[in-house]
């Protein structure tokens, strides 16, 4: 029986990262790798993963669980069986709210979403599908390997199984357009899920979606028809439901919102298993930052030889742990509380807050730092701005 979290010790999440895919998408800057010819290490690892977990509740204590995550990669290519698990060992280690929130990513190829019903019996409460768009030349530009009626398929069997269901698109491909992008909103909402998180594309550094831009291949929209797609995706979403309780996710109603984003975004603990995992405790009154060994073998082999997975195990200062709250905090509606970035002496009558105010980006609120509809319009340049 696991004994009762001591008054005052902060509840947490669980990250596991499954790193495996089927196919690696030209966007994508994750820690990932292709599945293919990987079946043993796969069995090794998901051993690894339950010791790591076993081995970090030796540093955490007792603590009160809210929220389960397997994301990756692609973690609906694992044994269902698996995550049945690792998602019982961590109700076992740590002491689970009545409400557990247990997500899974998934893509919806015939192939996993028959394997829907397993996860489910395996603990799995929210899925999160990864349909990214419903159109097929747009699917075949971002490397997926569905089509558009299997992303459907995929969605409507997902609204069936799980009690809850999350959408991710992707948004500001080359060559959209506003009223594009509104139909296929549209199209998206009526598939049933209650929660949607349409991210805007972005071309990370090293992606083959990189290569192709500085080889003049893949044109991106320019910033006026990004902003522009922005404001679509609010306005129709609000106009269905969807509260954008962050920049990039929106909820029908609190119950829908993501427990465990919440659990980034608000500052909170969270343990971080599998290749490449990134974790945020408080250990002895300190924020302290773990990040897993990268490689699955190297994984492995730390687990084996050390407990856990960890590459480093950093405690940050104040500092630190100030900026850290500035980028995820601005991101959901209610912001932060100007005490939780006082390290970077920023409060209400700071000029650069103040400056910020008059423009209407930042709104005017004596207790909190939180971004206005026009500030999350340019989130990075405004967190860019205070961090500095």
């Amino acid at each position: 029986m696991n004994p009762a979290p001591p008054l005052g010790v902060p509840p947490l999440g669980v990250y596991v990262h499954w790193p495996y895919c089927a196919r690696i998408c030209p966007y994508c800057d994750f820690n990932v790798l292709r599945a293919r010819g990987r079946e043993l290490e796969q069995a090794a690892l998901a051993k690894a993963i339950a010791a790591d977990l076993s081995a970090q509740r030796e540093l955490t204590g007792p603590r009160e669980l809210v929220s389960i995550f397997l994301g990756g990669g692609t973690p609906s290519l694992m044994d269902p069986a698996w995550a049945g698990e690792i998602v019982a060992l961590a109700k076992r280690l740590w002491s689970p709210v009545p409400d557990l929130e247990v997500t899974l990513e998934a893509n919806p190829t015939d192939a996993e979403a028959d394997r829907f019903a397993g996860f489910a019996e395996a603990g799995v409460n929210r899925l999160s599908l990864g349909l990214q768009s419903l159109h097929d030349d747009a699917l075949k530009l971002l490397g997926r390997n569905h089509d558009a009626a299997q992303a459907r398929r995929a969605a409507e069997v997902a609204a069936r199984v799980f009690p809850r269901l999350s959408l991710d698109l992707i948004y500001a491909r080359p060559g959209q357009t506003p009223q594009a992008w509104a139909q296929e909103l549209r199209a998206a909402i009526g598939l049933g899920a209650e929660h949607i998180s349409p991210y805007q594309l972005t071309i990370e550094a090293g992606t083959a979606f990189d290569r192709a831009v500085k080889r003049g291949i893949l044109v991106p929209p320019d910033e006026d028809t990004a902003a522009d797609l922005f404001e679509t995706t609010q306005e129709v979403l609000e106009a269905a439901g969807f509260e954008a309780y962050e920049v990039s996710n929106h909820a029908r109603g609190s119950a829908a919102r993501s427990r465990h984003n919440l659990v980034y975004w608000t500052g909170a603990d969270y343990v971080g298993a599998g290749p490449g995992a990134h974790g945020r405790l408080t250990l002895d009154g300190r924020r302290t930052a773990t990040y897993a060994q990268a490689r699955p073998a190297d994984y492995i082999a730390a687990v084996a030889e050390a407990g856990t997975g960890f590459a480093t195990r950093e405690t940050l200062d104040p500092r630190q742990t100030a900026e850290e709250r500035l980028l995820s905090g601005l991101r959901i509606g209610p912001g932060l509380a100007f005490a939780e970035v006082a390290a970077l002496g920023l409060a209400p009558d700071h000029p650069e807050v103040a400056a910020l105010v008059s423009a209407g980006l930042i709104a005017d609120d004596p207790l909190r730092l939180r971004a206005t509809k026009s500030g999350r319009l340019i989130l990075d340049h405004l967190t860019g701005r205070l961090a500095s």
